[in-house]
């Protein structure tokens, strides 16, 4: 897999999580690998389940080094270790860093053939590649690691292709599902791996984590971002310029307005995300509108699965309508206008049921 394969879906001015160093506020998340490992009976796959953006391709790729330094978890190193820290000058953790440690495989979406695009789905054959890799003897004799990034992405065909190394593992391999969303995830792999939670981030966790070497972000833009960043480091990354600042109230305040639709402003929004350059304000009114919509649901959990159902019909709508308009190149205004519609819809709905 090339590097292109592993940066597709990257932001721009950020690290890798191959690169990242240090994992912010997920110390309970290695503990529990850490006690596992050390037991000798440690599970060979694990679902690293959380929101996005909160550390779990870092964590695996931590793992992955941690494991390749120290293949032997009854270790005087091992016994004494705090977390998952391995020296970036160990030749280990180089080759992982360059993408070339003969026991590492990470399965992803890629671009097949000729095609430049990047697929939506990570396909079956690649599916099929990353079994394989489980087939041959360990290139330095310890552990095989796969990392899913993300487990979200495969689909039926791909998830029960990668199901074949998860039901019947070599000696010494490991399994790293990357996982945002559990429901997306077949039952029967649910049923077969370890569950390894990662919590959303707080505020100052963020900013810490947005002064890492690579990002080094402006500590006032930092604060800001992190306020709107629902706990993820990806999400307050994507908003640390003042323009997806502004575009996050505004779109904001239009949905605390519904069911009243400001016509007017809506119009105005989706003339702009139309525009060539529009693509970055696009992805920002889609990330606030499916925010809200979970801010609504959590707030609102206790009245009943009548009043919540628009909402959750209407979420999914959303999330299939992103989806599609990165696939089918779908006009950005039509969808705006349509989104806020629905919208407004649902909204009347759940307060009349």
């Amino acid at each position: 897999m090339s590097e292109d394969d592993l940066s597709a879906d990257a932001l721009p001015g950020a690290p890798h999580p191959r690169e990242t160093r240090r994992l912010v506020g997920q110390d309970a998340a290695e503990a529990a690998f850490l006690e596992a490992y050390r037991s000798g009976r440690m599970p060979h796959a694990w679902i690293l389940s959380g929101p996005e953006g909160v550390g779990k391709a870092t964590f695996a790729y931590r793992a992955a080094r941690f494991v390749f330094e120290h293949p032997d978890p009854s270790s005087a190193t091992v016994l004494a270790a705090r977390n998952l820290d391995v020296d970036p000058d160990r030749p280990s953790a180089r080759r992982v860093l360059a993408f070339s440690h003969p026991d590492l495989h990470v399965l992803r979406r890629r671009a097949d053939g000729e095609k430049k695009s990047v697929p939506t789905e990570i396909s079956v054959h690649a599916a099929r590649d990353a079994v394989a890799f489980f087939g041959s003897t360990a290139g330095e004799g310890g552990w095989r690691v796969l990392i899913v990034d993300s487990a979200d992405e495969l689909n039926r065909n791909s998830s029960n292709a990668l199901l074949k190394a998860i039901e019947e593992p070599p000696a010494k391999s490991l399994i790293f599902l990357v996982n945002h969303v559990p429901g997306r995830l077949l039952p029967t792999i649910r049923s077969r791996c370890r569950r390894l939670s990662f919590r959303p981030l707080a505020r100052d966790e963020i900013v810490e984590a947005l002064s890492a070497p690579g990002i080094a972000a402006d500590p006032v833009a930092a604060a800001r971002a992190a306020a709107v960043a629902e706990g993820s480091v990806r999400t307050a990354l994507k908003r640390l310029d003042e323009r997806t600042l502004n575009i996050i109230a505004i779109v904001t305040d239009l949905l605390e307005a519904l069911p009243d639709l400001r016509r007017a402003d809506i119009h105005q929004m989706a003339e702009a995300v139309a525009k060539r350059e529009g693509e970055a304000d696009f992805e920002a009114v889609m990330d606030t509108v499916e925010e809200w919509l979970g801010r609504q649901a959590r707030s609102r959990a206790g009245e009943g699965s009548a009043r919540l159902a628009p909402l959750a019909e209407v979420w999914e709508k959303i999330a299939r309508a992103t989806r599609e308009a990165d696939r089918f190149n779908l006009d950005r205004r039509a969808l705006v206008l349509t989104l806020f519609a629905d919208l407004a819809e649902a909204v009347r709905r759940s307060r009349a049921a």
